[in-house]
């Protein structure tokens, strides 16, 4: 048997990035040849298998048939008897579809196997898929989506665009699990370029189809997308910073109904939905006659008191893409300063045991300071 090194790895290595995941695809053996070496079968669809020392994963080389909807619809044929070049062939990309051989002390030697002419793509950054069995996997448009984001120099073939085209006819998108789409869309969206994961999805089609509506709507005005190129920039790279941009102009409510579509993490939801009401905040009421009330009412919806570092971020996060809340900043300083002992030891003794007196004191003593400040 032979085993050689395949995929991104072969790819980062040419492009002098580093490689952090290694997949390796085993040629002319069998599981049970794998089980008597040592290796402990992991795989349940096709024969995946861990090394016995250092636990990488090794898998062997295999074909496959669809044989029914979504990426798990599919059928996997593994024999000593499949060719490394038929392995590669129902990869992804040309660029994704290159190999070297791994030889016993685990270094990979002689020349790159590239039949689909991988380094061809990789040197003029086209991103072209290898066969037409690539429309058959609709989890392979986020990933390209997904891809563009991090090399953003690339552009995708037209022949690519089209097969992307024809995965959304086909309807398939619908039956990717939710937490498969987010797992792509959120790794877009800290790549480097998160609004060349949107454009793809725009111009395939599927952006109507995997993005709240509201934000596929807006997606398709030009300075809409230039204002965000311009806000993703200035965020930074945490997930949540950058997932709050991207939502800012929905309400909450739609916020959270694409929430539970797509089973994003409840912080990274909860840290948009506030946000987005910040933002609200900012350009409507504090300009308004309750504009201490107005502030005082998201403080406690971002429960600032108990979560001040959330509160901070989400202040930062406002500062950088240029909104003015210097007021608000100054207005939650005011109120955290606040001593609440004191504040209840100048309650009635009747008071100072009942819950509700407190927190009607705490909240009038905050609004008065917020007032003050604003």
């Amino acid at each position: 048997m032979k085993i050689y090194a395949v995929g991104g790895a072969i790819r980062d290595t040419l492009m002098g990035l580093p490689v952090n995941d290694i997949d390796y695809v085993v040629v002319g053996s069998s599981a049970q040849e794998m089980i008597a070496q040592g290796f402990r079968p992991v795989g349940k669809d096709f024969p995946v298998f861990l090394h016995p020392e250092t636990q990488a994963e090794y898998a062997l080389a295999r074909t496959e048939r669809k044989t029914g909807t979504g990426y798990k619809g599919f059928h996997f044929y593994a024999n000593p008897t499949v060719t490394l070049e038929e392995d590669l062939e129902r990869r992804d990309l040309t660029i994704n579809a290159m190999a070297q051989e791994v030889g016993e002390d685990g270094k990979w030697f002689g020349p790159i196997i590239d039949p689909y002419n991988g380094q061809r793509d990789l040197a003029t950054k086209v991103f072209r898929h290898v066969s037409d069995a690539f429309a058959e996997d609709p989890l392979r448009l986020l990933r390209i989506a997904r891809f563009a984001a991090r090399f953003p120099e690339f552009t995708v073939a037209p022949e690519t665009l089209d097969a992307l085209k024809a995965i959304v006819r086909s309807n398939e998108l619908g039956v990717l699990s939710p937490e498969r789409i987010w797992q792509e869309l959120a790794r877009g969206l800290v790549s480097k370029k998160p609004m060349r994961m949107f454009q793809v999805l725009l111009d395939t089609g599927a952006a109507k189809v995997l993005l709240p509506p509201t934000l596929a709507s807006e997606l398709t005005k030009e300075n809409y997308r230039e204002e965000l190129v311009v806000h993703l920039h200035n965020s930074g790279s945490r997930l949540e910073d950058r997932c709050a941009v991207v939502l800012i102009h929905l309400l909450a409510v739609e916020i959270r109904s694409w929430a539970e579509c797509v089973r994003m993490p409840n912080e990274v939801r909860d840290f948009s939905e506030i946000f987005c009401e910040l933002y609200q905040l900012i350009h409507k009421g504090l300009s308004e006659a309750n504009q201490s009330s107005n502030a005082l009412s998201w403080f406690n919806r971002a429960d600032v008191w108990r979560k001040p570092e959330r509160a901070q971020e989400l202040l930062i996060l406002a500062e950088h893409i240029g909104m003015d809340v210097a007021g608000l900043t100054k207005a939650l300083h005011a109120a955290q300063d606040l001593n609440t002992a004191k504040i209840i030891s100048g309650l009635a003794d009747n008071e100072r045991s009942n819950g509700e007196s407190i927190r009607g004191a705490v909240e009038a003593e905050r609004l008065s300071a917020i007032a003050s400040a604003l």
